[in-house]
Formats: C-alpha cells, structure tokens, sequence
C-alpha cells in the first residue's frame, strides 16, 4: 500500500482495529463499492473534479443515509469527499481489503477457468492452495473461455498455467522448431 489510498486505507484499519470495527467497516466498505460498481452517476460524482467538496459531500452524505451505510466506513467516505480525496476511494477499498487480508492471514489467489467449476471443484481448488499457502485462501474466480480447458493460478509472485491454450501453444511451438 502506497499514495494517498495506502495511507487512507492504513488510517482508516488502524482506527477500526482500535475501535473493534474492521468488519463492520469491511461490510460497509463492500456495500459502497457494490453501489459505485453498478452506478454510472455515482463512478462520475467519485471522479469528476467538476464537481466542489462541498457538492461531493453533500451527495455522498445523502447517499450514504439512503444505503444504511453508517459509522466509520461512512465517516472516513464523507472524510475523503470533504479533502477532495473522493477519486481515490475505489484504491481505498482496494487497500483496505488488503490490510484486512494481510492481518487475518488470508493469502489471495487469482484462478482462471475455461468454464464456471462446480461448488465442490472450487473447494478442492481452495483446499490445494491452502495446502501450499499453509494459510487461509480467497479466492477470485474468473471463467475464461480463451483457455479452452484447465487453470491458471496466480498466488502473491507464483503462477501455474496449466491451460490446454497453453499446452497446445507449447506443441505448436515445438513442431516448428522440429521443422
């Protein structure tokens, strides 16, 4: 975590941890993202400079009231429009997300599939990689049809492709060479 949004985020997990919050502040960190994900007027309100602190706050206060979202999670989002921080907040969330993983010990794997796996394959999965981890596993799904068939895992630096678009890329390439 670095910049403006590392620090927010480092200040706001500090100040929740000390108050017994952190998951309460994740919850509604979530319930704000979720809105911001699926709103147009709201992604233009969190980016546009167009817009003075006074009218970010205002609109992000309203806003807040009508989702229910509350507390510190709302504080610190009021905070940000209110420092013409309001731009960053989407890497805030990000970064918080991060500093609560880091500190539960819950490591991140990105796994990518040819097709949507079945519950009980997305718990094997998660089960092998929390073997190799030796810690709890969150795991962010993708289906990508490009791979034709297998899994590529990204976890923290290692990553293992061992996708048939892969395989058959390696065959291709090594019959040319064979020419």
């Amino acid at each position: 975590m670095s910049g403006v949004a590392g620090r927010y985020a480092l200040a706001l997990y500090e100040l929740a941890r000390d108050e017994r919050q952190v998951d309460e502040v994740a919850k509604n960190l979530e319930a704000f993202d979720a809105l911001y994900k699926e709103s147009a007027d709201l992604r233009r309100l969190v980016k546009s400079p167009a817009f003075s602190a006074a009218e970010q706050t205002a609109a992000i206060g309203a806003l807040l009231a009508k989702a229910g979202i509350d507390g510190l999670a709302a504080n610190f989002i009021k905070l940000s429009a209110a420092n013409r921080r309001l731009f960053a907040l989407p890497d805030m969330i990000r970064a918080y997300r991060a500093k609560v993983r880091e500190a539960k010990g819950i490591v991140r794997a990105e796994v990518r599939v040819a097709e949507k796996p079945s519950d009980a394959i997305v718990e094997e999965i998660k089960a092998s990689l929390r073997e190799v981890a030796k810690s709890e596993i969150e795991i962010d799904l993708h289906v990508d049809p490009s791979l034709i068939g297998g899994i590529v895992v990204k976890m923290g630096s290692r990553m293992v492709d061992a996708s048939l678009r892969t395989k058959l890329n390696s065959i291709r390439l090594a019959m040319r060479e064979a020419r």
